[in-house]
């Protein structure tokens, strides 16, 4: 007899689960059963930030049910984990999905290091994308480096359909360290109520979507007082449902057209991070490398009116509002507010990745730290800096009756509510005078 350990990280699903056929073929033709395995890795873990770690938890928590209470739990270093739960179980070979980001690929390679030493394998089956990062190649057989014509061989390029579920698997439960309440955070360190989790959850989320907004979503997208937005991307960060499941059900038509296209951006994101580790915390663009940031107790107090949501432009403060307290923020906002962070208050966007993975459920390094950087101008953008998004232009076209704006800042317009923080005008024209700055600075090293 010979078990197999399936190592969930990402993929917190039974359903369209390539690694789980391939660990339930293997496993029925050596006669034995699947170990469903995840792992607490404490500095990974201590690395999500409360909310996210709540979420993870319900998460799991869901999936477990789904097995029928037989997720194994441990804590520790993968190493040591899965080489104490292979011998206890008689395993040979460990399945997992791919892991596309920096920290992920040099984990399996020591895992795999480990494994080897004892005559075990690490067997990676599939990835979170449609398209793994990596595959898609431009003309020259580089990365791409721009969107648009990523996307176009992306399309091209297209994605498997889903694979269902596989039937009579023989489930076997290793013994556990910790449970689902040991990882509970601190519930006063939690901001945001969280949304449903797990994989019905998912499932109940794309239907809505599937059912009325998609129609819309190509006019509605923008719109932070519509939903009319997928709500998908926590679900998609932990892998309750995958993008070829969300793919393969999305009609067709023009509206639908401008979703895929938004699937195909985090898939972009996912692929510049996987040619370039480094572009998580380090500019893309060299200019990024000499931009003047502010710092010291004023830029630091500016810093404090952003994440609390006053700093006097409405749209902007109920953004701010809606990510404490709901941990998400409708991406029409999120670029409105990088931008201020970056262009009006002049502070490092590092500092604003740092604290949006911090309380976002859906925290993702490469969408996250790579749409950040596009807003800086030190990314992938065509026409990097000279974007600032105005806060009263953007209400006015985004959230024109105030309806987003009167539900997260009600007291907006009373007394009390407080004066805009800097002057926009004045704070763009500086923000490109350090732009133009930067690029000075570039062409001098070049020579």
């Amino acid at each position: 007899m010979s078990n197999v350990i399936l190592w969930f990280r990402r993929d917190l699903r039974l359903e369209d689960h390539p690694a789980l056929v391939a660990a339930a073929e293997m496993a029925a033709a050596g006669g034995g059963g699947v170990v469903p395995l995840f792992v607490v890795e404490d500095g990974l873990w201590a690395s999500g930030g409360p909310n996210r770690q709540a979420y993870l938890v319900e998460t799991l928590r869901s999936l477990d049910a789904d097995l029928g209470g037989r997720l194994t739990l441990r804590r520790g270093s993968p190493e040591d984990v899965i080489d104490a739960l292979c011998i206890e179980h008689q395993v040979s070979t460990v399945v997992a999905t791919g892991d596309c980001a920096p920290y992920g690929r040099r984990r399996d390679a020591r895992v795999a290091a480990s494994l080897e030493a004892a005559g075990r394998q690490l067997v990676l089956v599939g990835s979170p994308y449609a398209v793994a990062p990596g595959r898609i190649l431009g003309g020259s057989g580089g990365p791409y480096q721009v969107f648009t014509p990523f996307r176009r061989s992306w399309e091209a390029h297209g994605c498997p359909l889903p694979v269902g579920t596989p039937t009579g698997i023989r489930w076997v439960q290793g013994a556990c360290d910790l449970t689902l309440d040991d990882l509970e955070p601190d519930p006063a360190s939690v901001t945001a109520t969280l949304p449903a989790a797990g994989e019905a959850a998912a499932e109940d989320a794309l239907q809505r979507f599937l059912d009325g907004p998609v129609a819309s979503y190509g006019d509605d997208r923008n719109r932070p007082d519509l939903e009319g937005t997928s709500r998908l991307s926590p679900h998609l960060r932990f892998g309750t449902i995958h993008p070829r499941q969300v793919l393969a059900r999305t009609p067709p038509g023009a509206s639908a057209d401008v979703f895929r296209s938004e699937i195909a951006w985090r898939e972009f994101y996912a692929d510049v991070l996987w040619h370039r580790p480094d572009s998580a915390w380090q500019p893309l663009n060299p200019v990024g490398e000499h931009l003047r940031w502010d710092v010291g107790p004023e830029a630091d107090a500016r810093f404090e009116a952003w994440v609390d949501g006053r700093t006097g432009f409405p749209l902007v403060d109920a953004g701010m509002r809606q990510l404490a307290a709901t941990g998400w923020m409708h991406n029409r906002v999120r670029m409105l507010c990088a931008s201020f962070l970056v262009k009006d208050l002049h502070i490092d966007w590092r500092r604003g990745a740092s604290h949006f993975m911090h309380l976002l459920i859906d925290g993702d390094l490469a969408s996250n730290n790579h749409g950040w950087q596009w807003t800086a101008g030190t990314g992938t953008d065509a026409a990097p800096f000279y974007r600032v998004f105005s806060p009263d232009r953007q209400a006015e076209r985004f959230d024109p009756a105030g309806a987003y704006v009167a539900r997260w800042v009600p007291e907006y317009g009373a007394p009390g509510y407080p004066e805009p923080i800097v002057d926009h005008g004045a704070e763009r024209v500086e923000a490109l005078a350090r732009w133009q700055e930067a690029k000075d600075a570039v062409a001098v090293i070049a020579g």
